[in-house]
């Protein structure tokens, strides 16, 4: 098992994302791009938030739905951005963004699952036909550097449950105000995977 990054600096990483482009043509006008870690950080206060995978019961119903209702008051407290990070490919974020009406925070698609190797925060999850998925965090990241981290409890290979306590966006929003967490929200959306 990795040790987790648990201070210091985001690793290092291009992104393969789609972009929307109009000048593609067709039905399906996106093209690649690539997205570095210098392009999401670079001078610029965010907040991050990692999920075992897109279309799956909590991460569609709280986790996601969440971060993204309290988008503007996370703003107004000097955040520039949300990111969702999953070992899953650009193609079922941007489906998984559509069904769940996410329209603020950004879907990162980490789909060989290197942003979330280097972070320490891989595992494997055959146990539920996963393969190799993130473990559930959150970080609030300044510059590139890792200001503050929220580990669920229980971070290994086939954990025989999901833990969802602390990466949660009102912890992150106690954190951030300074304040101690009420705890995880209520489900926000009913969502059936």
């Amino acid at each position: 098992m990795v040790a987790m990054l648990a201070t210091g600096r985001v690793p290092d990483v291009v992104f393969k994302t789609r972009v929307r482009d109009e000048s593609v043509g067709g039905p399906n006008p996106y093209r690649w791009q690539d997205t570095t870690t210098s392009d999401l950080f670079a001078g610029k206060k965010v907040v991050v938030f990692s999920l075992p995978g897109a279309f799956t019961p909590t991460c569609s119903s709280n986790h996601l739905p969440r971060y993204e209702e309290l988008y503007e008051e996370f703003k107004a407290h000097g955040v520039d951005s949300i990111i969702c990070v999953s070992v899953n490919d650009a193609f079922v974020m941007f489906q998984w963004g559509q069904k769940v009406g996410a329209k603020n925070v950004f879907l990162l698609p980490d789909g060989n699952g290197e942003f979330t190797r280097k972070m320490g925060m891989l595992v494997d999850k055959s146990n539920l036909g996963f393969g190799m998925r993130s473990w559930r965090y959150s970080m609030l990241v300044n510059d590139g550097n890792i200001e503050k981290i929220f580990v669920e409890s229980d971070f290994g290979d086939n954990c025989p449950i999901d833990p969802f306590e602390v990466s949660d966006a009102d912890t992150m929003m106690a954190y951030i105000k300074g304040t101690e967490s009420s705890g995880v929200s209520e489900p926000r959306l009913a969502f059936v995977g």
